[in-house]
Formats: C-alpha cells, sequence, structure tokens
C-alpha cells in the first residue's frame, strides 16, 4: 500500500491567521469575562433557532430525502475517481475511521443521559405533548426521540457534504475545498479570493471552536467520572493531566498520519465500542431491550413528518430548540469539514458505497447504541435498580452515565472501559479534524499528501490548550459555554454554506450533463 507523503505545500495565512486569531480572542475573552461571552453568544444563538428553526428543520429533511435518492438511483453507481479507481482501505478499516471519526463522546455521553431526561420530564420536554413523565408513553417517546435526534438525519448532513465534495475533486478535479463543493453554483470563481477564503475560515472556525467546547465538557465529564467511580476530586490538576493525555493522543495520531495513527487509533476506538455493546447485551434486559427497540423505531416513523417540520410550535422550545434544533446546528457546523475528510478517504468507491458508509451504517449503529444503553437505563431506572433521574437533577445533564454505571454487572472492569473509550473516541473525533483543519489551511491540499506535521502539531496543542484552560478557570463544563455558544452560532452561519452545498449536489448530481457521462460509466461498469 502505498504511504501518504507528508505535503511541503505553502500554508493559506488568509485562512490560517484569522481563524487563529478569532480562536484565540474567543479564549481569552473566556478567561476574562466568560459569563459575558455566554450571555452574548448564547442570545445570539437563541435568536437564531427561535427565528430560523423552521429553516433548520426543512433543510435537514430535504438533505435526508436528498441523500436516500442519491443512495439508492443510478447516481449510486458512480466511482469516486473514475470507474478504474482502486480503493485504498478495506470495508472495516474504513468504516471504523468515519463511524470514531465522526461521532466524538456523544453517543457514550447521551446514550443513557438524553433518553432519561426525556422520560422524567426534567427540562420540560414532554410538556408540549401534555405527555406524564416516568409513564409508560413516555418511555416510547424517549426512545423513539433520541432515533429520531441521533440517526438517520443528522448523518445524512455529514454525508451530503462529503459526497459533494469527493465528487467534485476526485471525478472534477478540482481542489480539496469546501468552496471548490459550490463550484456547480457559483463556477470556478468561488475557490479564488475573497469568498473563498470567507467560506473556508468560516469552516475552519466552526469545528475549531466546536472541538475546543466538545474536550472541555469531555474533560468535565471523565473527570465526574473519575470522582464518583473513584473518589478522585475534580480539579485543575486533574484536568490539566486529562488534556495533556488526550491532546498528545490526537496530537501523535493525526501526526503519524491517516494511513498509521489515525487508522490505528480509529479501529481501536471501534472495537471498544463493539465490546461495550455486546457486553451490554449480555448481561442487560435483552427482551427490553429489543421491545422498546422496536416500540421506539415506531414511534418515531409514526411521527416523522410533524417531528420534522415542526420548528418548537407543537413540541415546545424546551424540546425541540434546546435539543433538536441545537443538535442540528451543531451536526451542520461539522459537516463541510466532515465532509472533507470523508472524502479524503473515499477514493475508489462508489457513491452508493459512500453513503452505505458514512450514512446507512452509522445510523444503524446509533439506533442500536441507544436501544441497548438506552433501553437498559429505562428498565433500571422504571425497577429502581438505578435513580439516575435523581442525579441529573442534582449534579446536571451528563452526570447520568455515572449513577447507570454505578449499578451495572462488571463495574470495576466495564467503568475504566468506558473512560478510555471516552479518551479515544475524542481522540479520534480531534485528530481527523486537526488533519482536515491543516489541510484547509494548506495551499493545493490533496487526499494523498498529509499536511505539515509542525501544523497539525499547533492545531492540536491550541485546542486542547483552549480546552483546559477555559475548564479550570471556568471551574468545570461551564467554562466552555461561551466558546461552545460561539462555536453554536458559527453552525448558523455554516447553514448558508450548507444549505448551498445541498443546492449544488441537487444541480449536479441531476441537471449536470457530465454527470450523467459518470452515471452511464458506472452503470456499464456493473
Amino acid at each position: 500500500m502505498e504511504e501518504m507523503k507528508s505535503s511541503k505545500k505553502p500554508i493559506r495565512w488568509n485562512v490560517f491567521i484569522p481563524c487563529f486569531i478569532v480562536i484565540g480572542g474567543a479564549a481569552i475573552l473566556g478567561i476574562v469575562n466568560n459569563e459575558w461571552l455566554t450571555a452574548v453568544t448564547n442570545a445570539i444563538f437563541s435568536w437564531s433557532l427561535s427565528n430560523f428553526g423552521w429553516l433548520y428543520q426543512i433543510v435537514a429533511i430535504v438533505t435526508l430525502v436528498l441523500v436516500a435518492l442519491l443512495a439508492f438511483s443510478k447516481i449510486g453507481n458512480i466511482r469516486f475517481g473514475g470507474a478504474k479507481a482502486q480503493a485504498k482501505y478495506s470495508f472495516g478499516s474504513w468504516f471504523a475511521m468515519t463511524l470514531t471519526g465522526g461521532i466524538a463522546t456523544g453517543l457514550i455521553t447521551y446514550g443513557v443521559n438524553e433518553v432519561l431526561i426525556y422520560f422524567g420530564n426534567i427540562y420540560g420536554e414532554l410538556d408540549g405533548y401534555g405527555i406524564e413523565a416516568l409513564s409508560d408513553e413516555a418511555a416510547y417517546f424517549s426512545m423513539g426521540r433520541c432515533f429520531y435526534n441521533w440517526t438517520f438525519i443528522p448523518y445524512a448532513m455529514y454525508a451530503l457534504s462529503g459526497v459533494v465534495i469527493a465528487y467534485m475533486y476526485f471525478n472534477r478535479n478540482k481542489e480539496l475545498s469546501v468552496s471548490a463543493s459550490l463550484i456547480p453554483l457559483f463556477g470556478d470563481k468561488v475557490t479564488t479570493g475573497f469568498w473563498k477564503a470567507i467560506i473556508d475560515i468560516l469552516s475552519v472556525l466552526a469545528i475549531a471552536l466546536g472541538l475546543a467546547s466538545s474536550l472541555g465538557a469531555g474533560l468535565a465529564l471523565i473527570g465526574t467520572g473519575l470522582s464518583a467511580a473513584y473518589g478522585i476530586a475534580q480539579g485543575p490538576v486533574v484536568w490539566f493531566i486529562l488534556t495533556a493525555i488526550i491532546t498528545a493522543t490526537f496530537t501523535i495520531a493525526s501526526v503519524t498520519g491517516i494511513d498509521k495513527g489515525i487508522k490505528w487509533l480509529a479501529g481501536l476506538t471501534s472495537k471498544i465500542f463493539y465490546v461495550l455493546l455486546i457486553a451490554l447485551i449480555i448481561i442487560g434486559p435483552t427482551v427490553y431491550i429489543l421491545n422498546m427497540a422496536n416500540v421506539g423505531l415506531g414511534y418515531w416513523l409514526d411521527r416523522f413528518w410533524m417531528w420534522g417540520f415542526d420548528p418548537y410550535t407543537v413540541g415546545g422550545e424546551a424540546l425541540v430548540t434546546w435539543w433538536t434544533m441545537y443538535d442540528w446546528a451543531i451536526w451542520i457546523a461539522y459537516a463541510p469539514l466532515m465532509g472533507i475528510f470523508f472524502a479524503m478517504i473515499a477514493y475508489g468507491r462508489t457513491i452508493r458505497q459512500f453513503l452505505i458508509i458514512n450514512w446507512i451504517l452509522p445510523a444503524s449503529f446509533g439506533f442500536v447504541w441507544f436501544s441497548v444503553w438506552g433501553g437498559t437505563a429505562l428498565k433500571w431506572q422504571i425497577d429502581g435498580k438505578a435513580d439516575i433521574i435523581t442525579t441529573i437533577q442534582n449534579e446536571g445533564a451528563v452526570a447520568g452515565i455515572w449513577e447507570f454505571l454505578q449499578h451495572i454487572p462488571l463495574g470495576f472492569i466495564i467503568i475504566p472501559v468506558i473512560i478510555v473509550a471516552l479518551i479515544a473516541a475524542f481522540s479520534t473525533t480531534a485528530d481527523t479534524m486537526s488533519t482536515t483543519i491543516s489541510a484547509l489551511c494548506t495551499q493545493g491540499a490533496r487526499h494523498d499528501e498529509e499536511p505539515a506535521i509542525w501544523q497539525k502539531i499547533v492545531w492540536g496543542v491550541s485546542i486542547g490548550l483552549i480546552a483546559c484552560i477555559m475548564v479550570a478557570f471556568g471551574g468545570g463544563a461551564q467554562g466552555v459555554d461561551g466558546v461552545k455558544y460561539l462555536a453554536a452560532c458559527g453552525g448558523f452561519v455554516v447553514l448558508i454554506i450548507f444549505i448551498l452545498q445541498v443546492a449544488a449536489a441537487i444541480k449536479v448530481f441531476f441537471f449536470d450533463k457530465e454527470t450523467k457521462k459518470d452515471i452511464q460509466e458506472g452503470t456499464n461498469e456493473r
């Protein structure tokens, strides 16, 4: 297998410098006056969701339908790189990198917590529908809503961005960038000058700030787990040690490249996820898990269109705005750069294979994960084996996972595995994104060339330091609230770019004559 070459191409300073200044400035402002930063960015983000929730929902549904059409029509026969292109990675390695590259710590964190928050109506999520907390219907709703928030719709966003970037790069010989995906709408002029820089700067900022806030929240989450399981008090020393471990892990993986570091770390992380799933299926309430998976899926599908188009008018702000719309904003903020990474490792695959690996399988994995972990948590809460709801009410939205794990059989084995999984999961996402950020800040970046090592180190260390300093100065997870909402505001801005990507995909795949030739070539290949 041919190894990737290290790139010696010049840096795009018009992207690198503005991004670095904004990210550093946000971190400094968060340290000096985090309450002000949080209040301002929260107000802006709340305004965007309240006034444009309808747009987020329409974009989400259109994206889902569009991705399905691409996957199951003749368009899916198109091969990235042409009919003779040979794939570099096995299906197993490919899926491991795409699954763990986009999953971060979300499934572990919310696979238990979100289900129980809905079930207990902790923040008023059930009020809009008049469902009684802790009732049977509350349980059905909890599973169905998590399937809605965490499966086929969000992964369609990543996949759509990736498929249009990959097609323009491999089949139209355009550059590997977010701006190049908009060529079907604006022509080659969008890949030069001011607009190219703006598009790429916004994409980098959204994901870099998002990673910093995710790492900060992850530090607090792991610190809470160490305290709950082993009595290790949270504090700056613990957070700095965790930051050093996580940052070193994902920076080294990024520096060693996709073929070595990222591929290896993704393989390890995915195996941990598989083991955790199998373990809980065996020791958990298996029949209840299967029953709730069925009922939850039916509950979601029965309400698919209402949930899909409700901007908060029916379900209420506590549920729709601060769960679903917030999730959509974050997924969309990440989508352009996740799309670049997915494109970088897709050479030689067909569009159909790409969408199976980047959309259908990750969404199905999310369905199984929430069925197993969320279903088990529901059963234990109902039976009184664990009081996860009270823990969340007293200690915060992400604390429930540790109450759950305190009661799990073989907890002395599973709890440290979970902590390792959290570190590995975030590290895998961070190393893919630090590589992608570095590529976007490099002139003429290619899928078979690694960005400069020093750039990967700078981005990796910067993200780690920002998260750690803000958590330490802010006294925990709330320390990164300002950066978190700033990243979410970035997601609102990136929404415009993402809508343009959707429009570009429609134009290039359904109305472009050259694409029709690629479709025919792919069909003949079969």
